[in-house]
């Protein structure tokens, strides 16, 4: 079976949390959960690595401003890590050119990413935290049962994954103009501030 549907899954999850998908495809290579999963990941320093770095981004994720600061930092790692997971994959299986699965996968993680990112400071503009904490829970579970659906069904997962991207895209339209309103208002706020700024130097 080719491994363009693991290929397309992972990069979809690697845009949402990239560390969670090396530790899973690494921990079920290690354990001989799967025979699909490159021995790259499965060596000892990249499971070490990858689950320090989720534990940072499972902190980050669900703390309000934070997580948006830490999404725009990983605009370039998660696109990165799903194009380096999904040439892995296909080096190992072979039956896909790695240059066209990094492709995929760098391209599927960006578009995630885009919407995960483009989600939260939706979500960021609500006064109250909770809820900050249960989307970063869903999109931690969603990771992590997808990713592990993926080893049994590649293809169902293919389309779950896709279906969620594409549900992702047209949510995020909708909630483009709640941005738009959060962002104008928060430079209003910091050029009310530097004005008070400048009048209390004056004043002083």
């Amino acid at each position: 079976m080719s491994v363009l549907p693991l290929v397309f899954t992972s990069g979809w999850a690697s845009g949402i949390n990239a560390y969670a998908v090396v530790l899973l495809l690494g921990v079920f290579g290690a354990t001989g959960f799967s025979d699909d999963v490159p021995e790259a990941l499965q060596r000892p320093e990249v499971l070490v690595v990858a689950g320090v770095l989720f534990l940072c981004d499972t902190v980050a994720d669900k703390i309000p401003y934070v997580d948006s600061v830490w999404d725009a930092v990983h605009t370039l790692i998660r696109p990165v890590a799903g194009a380096w997971v999904g040439a892995l994959l296909a080096g190992h299986s072979g039956s896909l050119s790695d240059i066209a699965a990094g492709l995929l996968g760098g391209s599927t993680a960006l578009a995630s990413h885009a919407v995960k990112a483009g989600t939260r400071m939706a979500v960021n503009t609500s006064p109250e935290p909770f809820s900050n904490l249960v989307v970063s829970l869903a999109e931690d579970l969603g990771v992590g049962g997808l990713v592990t659906f993926a080893m049994f069904h590649p293809g169902a997962a293919a389309v779950i994954a896709g279906a969620l991207l594409l549900l992702g895209a047209v949510l995020l339209v909708f909630l483009a103009s709640r941005i738009r309103r959060f962002l104008r208002r928060r430079a209003q706020r910091r050029e009310e501030r530097g004005l008070a700024g400048r009048r209390g130097d004056r004043a002083g």
